[in-house]
């Protein structure tokens, strides 16, 4: 497993930095070519939420509230709880500051990539919309967007497997409940029953179809959201005092080159980059698959939509999670990291029970990832091999949540990073390649909404 993981981290050591050029670069640029309008316009994002521009006539299968939660579902857990708790166990607090800067791009990003989903989509032999990266770089980009397309798919067939949440998933469990004391089988048995218990609860989701996983995203995310906010407010409400000094310390940190433990200071803004990426997946293409397949005509709108996710979940879910943590101060002396670490904090500042409260929200989030995640790799099939040989896709997705439970955190944490970057180059090209066309129908759909106002 030691030589393996190593493996894993030097080859991605090369393939990151092509996805640190391409997504924080690129994500620059975006942000200029739209001119800032779209950052102008996210109280039209909740109008478009709210229903307020839906028409019964437009293609697709879910509403804009229900793509938004299902990808949120898979970003707004584990990605932001464990994330942030292993960028700032590596980098300490300053690295949250790159973090939110990356957050911020991302946004121009989702807003691009989701719009180009509705702009360049396609329906199946039975009328269903296909819409994500692998559409849009085969209709947009033509000869050139074939082999990006298969490369995108190809990774993503990794890159969506449930090992982060597995794993996550499982130490949490391992860690509070300490089912050890109750019947002596050994960790290693521990984390595998878990994750037969996952692998079971997963199966009678995932056979339901879109639909089904919806539903279920839906219900959970929303519900378990709030929870996790009143529950952070409070903790932060009763450490009031604590909170300015931390902020203080994420940005006297952020250009601090101590305090990361690699690299220098290109290593903790590449730590930062990372994990925000890992946080919201901007760039990495996840986002559009589902956006894709929402009801509606105007690709101004979806990419609007989309633009809230990095915000929930990286300007705001992080940063509560990473000033718990700092406030709590495990992180200076902490032996582990990732969801444990989060844990820890949230013991320490609960006084004994935290933990408790938090490891429910933490399967109840993580449940809902492993609900959508799947979705995103029988998509990646269905392109490279057709509905008929997709389906199967779930077979080796559920498998891979019993060996995720057990493996280690290094190892699944590395895969991950590797797989995202793959998939972040040929959707990052497309996207960048396509920006003119969604720059044309955001100018028309603006001017437009201009004339109507005056």
């Amino acid at each position: 497993m030691k030589e393996l993981t190593e493996a894993i981290g030097h080859i991605t050591s090369y393939t990151e930095w092509i996805m640190l050029v391409l997504t924080i670069g690129g994500g620059c640029f975006l942000v200029f070519y739209s001119r800032f309008k779209p950052y102008l316009h996210i109280k039209h994002a909740i109008d478009v939420i709210r229903g307020k521009y839906d028409h019964e006539s437009d293609s697709g299968q879910v509403s804009h509230f229900q793509a938004l939660s299902s990808v949120v579902a898979s970003t707004v857990g584990l990605g932001n709880i464990s994330g942030v708790a292993i960028a700032i166990y590596f980098g300490g607090p300053g690295v949250v500051f790159w973090m939110w800067l990356t957050a911020i791009i991302g946004a121009s990003i989702k807003f691009y990539s989701c719009g180009l989903a509705i702009l360049l989509r396609e329906k199946d032999e039975h009328g269903n919309v296909l819409g994500g990266p692998m559409y849009y770089m085969k209709l947009g980009l033509k000869q050139y967007g074939r082999p990006l397309a298969v490369f995108f798919s190809i990774a993503g067939l990794v890159g969506v497997l449930p090992a982060f949440t597995a794993n996550q998933l499982t130490q949490s469990v391992v860690q509070v409940i300490n089912p050890e004391q109750y019947l002596s089988l050994g960790e290693f048995y521990w984390k595998l029953v878990i994750g037969v218990v996952l692998t079971i609860i997963t199966i009678f989701v995932i056979y339901g179809g879109l639909k089904s996983i919806v539903k279920a995203a839906t219900a959970i995310v929303p519900f378990m959201v709030v929870l996790y906010m009143l529950t952070a407010v409070y903790i932060l409400a009763t450490n009031a005092e604590a909170i300015a000094p931390s902020f203080k310390l994420i940005f006297t940190e952020a250009f601090n080159i101590q305090t990361a433990t690699q690299g220098g200071l290109w290593g903790l803004i590449l730590l930062g980059i990372r994990r925000a990426v890992f946080s919201n997946e901007s760039g990495v293409g996840n986002a559009p698959m589902y956006h894709g397949q929402s009801k509606t005509n105007q690709p101004v709108h979806e990419g609007l939509v989309a633009m809230l996710g990095p915000f929930i979940d990286t300007i705001i879910v992080c940063t509560i999670t990473a000033l718990i943590i700092i406030i709590s101060g495990v992180y200076i002396e902490a032996e582990s990291n990732g969801i444990a670490l989060t844990l820890s904090a949230f013991e320490k500042l609960m006084h004994g029970f935290g933990d408790e409260l938090l490891m429910v929200m933490i399967i109840c989030f993580g449940i809902s990832t492993l609900f959508t995640y799947s979705y995103y790799g029988t998509k990646c099939l269905n392109y490279l091999a057709g509905p008929k040989i997709g389906k199967y896709y779930n077979a080796i997705y559920i498998i891979s949540i019993i060996f995720a439970a057990v493996a280690s955190v290094d190892l699944v944490v590395g895969l991950i990073d590797l797989a995202f970057a793959l998939m972040s180059i040929p959707n990052m090209i497309a996207v960048l390649w396509l920006a003119p066309k969604m720059n044309l129908a955001m100018n028309s759909y603006f001017n437009q909404l201009k004339v109507k106002h005056e």
